[in-house]
């Protein structure tokens, strides 16, 4: 809100675009969790969140998007990928003085969507401490159990400065435009 407001004077067409995409965000997360959304607005979340945080990260934020090769207009659960990207900014970026870049990577194979995520990771002594109570990982964890039980999978491993955060689950057969 304090980004918004700064704009407001400097900047007003880009504040409005930021008021725009806070009431979308606020709009997604209070629907169900368990609702499901086509892979193209999951996506297009993600970017509305990562605008917000470029207003406050401005160049200190950089992500590199790989999603080429996707069955856009499939159904997948809602509010996936912007509390991973959200971790990657806070556990990655935010810490860094110079700031970093994220990858996405979303990838269908064998029936299933891939999604990898991949941060820099600061050095022990700039990390916040307490480093969360990976709430998030676990709030998707348990989702993807309930929704696909044993056929989706959250990982994640930490090496080489980096951290990278990985999912897999089965994509729907269901378009928007009916089973495909």
């Amino acid at each position: 809100m304090n980004s918004i407001a700064a704009l407001t004077r400097s900047d007003p067409l880009r504040a409005e675009q930021a008021v725009q995409d806070l009431s979308d965000l606020f709009r997604v997360s209070l629907q169900e969790a368990s609702e499901r959304v086509t892979l193209d607005d999951e996506i297009s979340v993600a970017e509305r969140y990562l605008r917000m945080e470029a207003l406050r990260l401005g160049d200190r934020l950089s992500v590199a998007w790989d999603i080429e090769r996707l069955p856009r207009k499939r159904w997948v659960p809602s509010l996936i990928l912007q509390p991973l990207l959200e971790n990657a900014i806070y556990h990655g970026i935010q810490p860094l003085p110079e700031g970093g870049t994220i990858s996405v990577r979303l990838w269908f194979e064998a029936g299933q969507v891939n999604v990898e995520i991949d941060n820099p990771l600061p050095p022990d002594t700039q990390r916040y401490q307490g480093q969360g109570n990976k709430m998030a990982l676990n709030n998707i964890r348990s989702r993807l159990a309930v929704l696909y039980g044993g056929r989706a999978e959250l990982s994640t491993r930490e090496g080489g400065g980096r951290y990278v955060t990985a999912l897999r689950y089965p994509l729907s057969m269901e378009t928007d435009e009916g089973v495909a």
